[in-house]
């Protein structure tokens, strides 16, 4: 395989760093080609781990400056792991939350992480919608994304024709406020893009909930309306 920057056509992709390279390692093994690693880090307590779960898994780990650096030219990237695309399948039975053409990969990378904080890990995206395998994404959901399930769609219908879930979609003028809000399991937490949110038609598809908000602002980043939802959500009610 010749490695190089990534691209969204790749077959593989990577984590830049150490903690995402472990939670790669620890959770998905089996799509691991190699670990490189860059000699400055050698004294890293996180590289010691990352060998030895390398030797522990048969994966080939390799140091390599230059290749490190022709991947990711950010400085203190001690490592990188290459891996192989794969796709994970949503459970039917759980409780999902749905992305509506994200475009930011930060936001989206926080998601996952937030998502994973409260014990959700089922995660459908409409597009068009970022990589969700992009080194930023991952870099920025610390590496929850590997231990969160996801899958494409190329419309709500589509998500709708293969599940049946309850859909609470979320909006800045939901006709229940979200502490009033009961959620019927197995249920969806539906998010639009951060620039617009979810067009009007989605108040058709179930019951719209808004977050009470102060004037002074007119919405919340996308990453805190999720994860003000999902806490309100798993709380049982």
């Amino acid at each position: 395989m010749r490695l190089r920057k990534y691209e969204r056509d790749d077959s593989h992709a990577y984590t830049f760093g150490v903690f995402p390279t472990l939670e790669l390692l620890q959770h998905q093994p089996e799509n691991v080609s190699e670990v490189l690693l860059h000699s400055a880090g050698v004294r890293n307590e996180g590289i010691a781990k990352i060998k030895t779960l390398c030797q522990q898994t048969g994966i080939r780990v390799s140091v390599d400056d230059k290749l490190v650096e022709r991947l990711e030219s950010k400085e203190n990237t001690y490592a990188v792991g290459v891996f192989e695309k794969y796709q994970p399948e949503l459970k039917p039975e759980a409780n999902h939350l749905l992305l509506v053409n994200p475009s930011d990969m930060g936001n989206l990378g926080t998601t996952l992480r937030t998502l994973l904080g409260f014990g959700c890990r089922d995660l459908a995206i409409i597009k068009p919608a970022v990589d969700i395998f992009d080194p930023r994404t991952i870099r920025a959901s610390m590496g929850a994304l590997f231990q969160v399930n996801f899958a494409y769609f190329d419309s709500i219908d589509s998500y709708q024709e293969a599940f049946t879930h309850n859909l609470y979609p979320f909006m800045t003028n939901g006709e229940v406020k979200l502490p009033n809000a009961v959620f019927t399991p197995p249920y969806t937490l539906i998010f639009g893009s951060e620039s617009s949110g979810l067009p009007d038609s989605y108040r058709k598809r179930g019951i719209s909930v808004t977050i009470p908000q102060s004037k002074a602002i007119d919405s919340l980043n996308l990453s805190v309306a999720i994860g003000i939802a999902l806490y309100e959500a798993t709380q049982g009610k």
